[in-house]
């Protein structure tokens, strides 16, 4: 099962953190929200498995990235 770990307000951001979880080794998937019309400036949940969540919202916790 997935786990939702952080929502970027745009596409953007969202790959930012989806490289930056990739980098430490998790497996990432990303869920556009909202309507597709919106292109990259709609919201984008950051996905993770279950069994990673704890250490994906570590690693952002840890970040100095504004997320």
């Amino acid at each position: 099962m997935w786990t939702v770990v952080h929502i970027a307000p745009n596409r953007p951001e969202a790959e930012l953190v989806k490289n930056m979880l990739e980098g430490e080794g998790l497996l990432v998937m990303l869920r556009p929200m909202g309507v597709p019309q919106m292109g990259d400036s709609a919201s984008v949940e950051v996905l993770v498995p279950e069994a990673e969540a704890e250490e994906a919202r570590a690693i952002l916790d840890d970040s100095d990235e504004l997320f």
